[in-house]
């Protein structure tokens, strides 16, 4: 869709903005943009942790959202644009009239082949893995917003799927109707669990709407009825958020999720508005939060990349893979 088209939704420095970011719009409200891994796999071939523990192959793996422009929190550790941020305003609940799942997905695989032509000539380039990679076959359902926002978020999966691809669909959890709804599971689930308690979660989260703590907590009752694998992600701010691991625990094992992954806050976007390099913690601080969180759930370590400042927990002896690594 043209900007004229999206400047009648959003503020056209919005879209600016975005575009200086190299986002590639989507129709009206979805977007694709180039995680940093792909730059790595192809140039370095240096994969990411998706790679490392479940098999997704880097260079194959297609960043997206559905809701671009459109979520229930303004967390002070996300790297997208908010409400405020830099004097731009948008109403970030006034959801539009939705794309369709298909023109979305067909959108998106031919944004992902616009940022992929920018690797030909570029003779470092891994020939065989971008020969690969215009054949996306993994779908991060993650990039910005809460993807449960967009009303077809199942019809969405389904059409992924329907391409072979393989689907990560990452939630904040305040929605709980929509996961409930789902005419298809993710490969894999996502929930985004960034407090131990109500109080820190309204400082770190900041929800925009009603009793969002509480429709949290309805998805964490709900995890267990999913036949995919599950993930509990904690995004992990230093001097904000890594305590209280007892009280993790219990809302963990209310959800039994599959994995734990607790992730390091990385200080980049426009995250670096709201929170100082210093709130970013180092691995050694994530590994020890990691083996407190273990103490406390019973779940084991059973990988981890350093790179990413991620440790992977669970009650597996090895995760779950999904391509050849």
């Amino acid at each position: 869709m043209e900007s004229d088209a999206l400047e009648t939704l959003v503020p056209p420095s919005l879209i600016q903005a975005l575009k200086k970011q190299r986002y590639h719009f989507v129709g009206q409200h979805s977007a694709v943009k180039r995680c940093r891994w792909l730059y790595e796999t192809l140039i370095h071939d240096r994969s990411c942790y998706k790679q490392k523990f479940y098999g997704i192959k880097t260079h194959q793996c297609l960043q997206m959202t559905p809701t671009l422009f459109y979520c229930t929190q303004q967390c002070l550790f996300c790297w997208r644009i908010q409400s405020g941020d830099s004097e731009v305003t948008w109403d970030e609940m006034k959801l539009p009239r939705w794309d369709s799942p298909e023109e979305i997905v067909e959108g998106s695989i031919k944004a992902q082949l616009a940022i992929l032509s920018g690797y030909k000539g570029n003779p470092k380039t891994n020939k065989q893995k971008l020969k690969e990679a215009i054949k996306p076959k993994h779908a991060a359902i993650s990039l910005t917003g809460e993807p449960t926002l967009y009303k077809p978020i199942g019809e969405l999966i389904q059409a992924f799927h329907r391409r072979e691809f393989t689907t990560f669909l990452v939630s904040n959890g305040t929605v709980p109707s929509a996961l409930a709804k789902l005419n298809e599971d993710p490969t894999q689930l996502y929930i985004s669990l960034c407090a131990p308690d109500k109080e820190t979660y309204k400082q770190i989260c900041r929800p925009q709407i009603p009793k969002a703590w509480e429709k949290i907590n309805d998805t964490l009752q709900l995890l267990p009825s999913f036949k995919c694998p599950t993930v509990i992600r904690i995004t992990s701010v230093h001097k904000l958020n890594m305590r209280k691991t007892a009280a993790y625990a219990k809302l963990i094992e209310k959800a039994n999720p599959t994995y734990i992954e607790p992730k390091a806050y990385m200080h980049v976007g426009f995250s670096r508005l709201r929170l100082t390099y210093e709130n970013m913690p180092s691995y050694k601080e994530i590994l020890e939060f990691a083996r407190q969180l273990a103490e406390d759930t019973g779940y084991k370590i059973i990988n981890e990349s350093k790179e990413s400042r991620v440790v992977l927990l669970s009650r597996l002896e090895k995760a779950i893979r999904f391509a050849d690594g």
